[in-house]
């Protein structure tokens, strides 16, 4: 399976901020489980979009995402450090939820073959 060029650099970008993240950001408010799912990046390799997931309570997840958008800048510019291209793409992060909608659709069907709501015995 071959990939193409935007999606080698995102793959890149990903391994690369994820690593800023959990490395090189000194806030105490980036705290818990954060992780990179995914990097949309445009065919000229201008814009970025960096999709986060962050796992805690609402609070939690409300001041660790300020803080890593407060550093969006310092993680463009750790990225022109360690990563090769003629252009850093503009980087824009958003908060991605679908892990822990993954998660609370998987307890309801938990829920569903606990409770066996069909009162059939065998499903």
């Amino acid at each position: 399976m071959e990939f193409s060029r935007n999606e080698r650099v995102g793959e890149e970008i990903k391994r690369t901020v994820s690593e800023i993240i959990s490395k090189d950001l000194k806030d105490p408010r980036v705290e818990g489980l954060i992780s990179v799912t995914k990097v949309d990046v445009t065919k000229n390799l201008r814009h970025a979009k960096i999709y986060l997931s962050i796992f805690g309570d609402e609070l939690t997840k409300k001041r660790a995402f300020e803080a890593i958008k407060n550093a969006e800048g310092f993680i463009r510019k750790e990225l022109a450090a360690k990563i090769r291209l003629k252009f850093i793409p503009e980087i824009s992060l958003k908060l991605d939820d679908s892990i822990q909608h993954g998660i609370k659709i998987a307890k309801l069907i938990d829920e569903v073959n606990n409770n066996n709501v069909f009162g059939d015995e065998n499903v």
